[in-house]
């Protein structure tokens, strides 16, 4: 390990609509306690505020990708995303995440783990948590990630570079099948005794999707209005924590929060129509093929995750399930609108339904800062 006992190197990168420390793996301890410990401590875990640490505060902001040279042939790095809770003292390796994916390219290239070739490179990621690699086509100019460019992503301020995410081989990222039921639509049961359709999906990272109509919401809601509900949050929570038991995560739904809090996703979905966003802007129905709002770690996610658009976006191109049954076209594209507006994924299905030719996202990444993250009383663990 290469650190003194007060300070760990780290890269702190905004990717996608996230924002995460990034590490090289040499630079922290093997996994365990002790590496955990440490990164809450650099995190600011557990505090809402997270305000004696690095983490902004959010789900979204408090985000971690170790980062190595990978030994397997079919891949260049290895990247294990983490998700330090906000309030409580947990962090969680269960699933990836689709934004913080779009910097492992950059940070990689730019950190001399994997060379420049041409104007693009690609670089293929062994994403740790699911088992499945993921390839970034990364801009670059000047021997380096190339910042500058014209993509507009919902959600972050101004242009960049556009990175091409390709999840084409992530099919059965967590449970080993895109449907892993078995079935294209599933009844869950409440504790009320109230019954809904759910699809239950698992392409880059498993999520549950539901209507907004058998939830009883109004699919345009904003972030906002969502996280300021507790029996909604508490009515979706029950719905996500049953389908964790049938994804297998768990054997009793009261075990989810505990056990699996961050996956599977759910989402909400409801027929395109025009709506303003939480920026004030117009969403036009005409642009969009769906409406869809996704919970993640008990509130709502402040855009889409980038996992989660792939998911639904694979999920719907197969025939039966309830986000085929929103989707408004079948082209190559799903154009997803959530609160901070709409973002397009890339999509097409081979003739079998079982796989997928083309599934990929387009994000922008930069490094914010570079330095080193100061460890009160060295690098501890509570079983130290």
């Amino acid at each position: 390990m290469k650190t003194s006992d007060t300070t760990v190197p780290c890269v702190i990168m905004r990717a996608g609509t996230s924002k995460g420390l990034f590490f090289h793996a040499e630079d922290l301890p093997e996994a365990g306690p002790r590496r955990d410990c440490l990164l809450k401590r650099i995190m600011g875990t557990p505090d809402r505020l997270q305000i004696d640490g690095l983490g902004g505060s959010r789900p979204i902001t408090s985000k971690i990708a170790i980062i190595s040279r990978s030994g397997r042939a079919d891949a260049d790095v290895d990247y294990l995303f983490a998700q330090a809770s906000v309030e409580s003292d947990d962090i969680s390796y269960s699933g990836n995440c689709g934004n913080i994916s779009a910097g492992v390219g950059p940070f990689a290239i730019d950190e001399g783990l994997v060379a420049v070739n041409g104007d693009v490179t690609a670089v293929r990621i062994h994403n740790v948590n699911t088992g499945k690699v993921i390839v970034a086509r990364v801009p670059t100019a000047s021997g380096q990630a190339d910042v500058t460019g014209k993509v507009r992503v919902p959600g972050v301020p101004g242009t960049g570079a556009g990175i091409l995410l390709d999840y084409s081989h992530t099919a059965g990222a967590k449970t080993g099948a895109v449907l892993p039921t078995g079935n294209p639509v599933d009844e869950i049961t409440l504790e009320d005794g109230h019954v809904l359709r759910a699809t239950l999906c698992d392409v880059a990272n498993p999520c549950v999707w539901v209507s907004s109509e058998e939830l009883g919401v109004d699919g345009a809601i904003l972030s906002d209005d969502i996280n300021a509900d507790d029996a909604l949050l508490e009515r979706i929570e029950e719905i996500r924590a049953r389908a964790a038991v049938m994804m297998g995560f768990c054997k009793h739904w009261r075990e989810a929060e505990v056990r699996s809090p961050g996956l599977p996703m759910l989402g909400f979905l409801s027929p395109p129509r025009t709506y303003r966003d939480d920026n004030g802007e117009e969403v036009r129905g005409s642009d969009i093929d769906l409406m869809a709002r996704l919970i993640f770690m008990g509130r709502c996610h402040e855009s889409f995750a980038g996992t989660a658009s792939i998911c639904l976006a694979a999920s719907s191109r197969l025939p039966g399930t309830l986000t085929h049954q929103f989707c408004r076209r079948s082209g190559d594209q799903l154009v997803i609108g959530h609160p901070l507006g709409a973002m397009r994924v890339d999509v097409e299905a081979n003739r079998n339904n079982d796989g997928f030719v083309r599934l990929g996202v387009i994000r922008t990444a930069r490094r914010l800062m570079k330095g080193e993250a100061f460890v009160p009383g060295g690098i501890a663990s509570d079983n130290d």
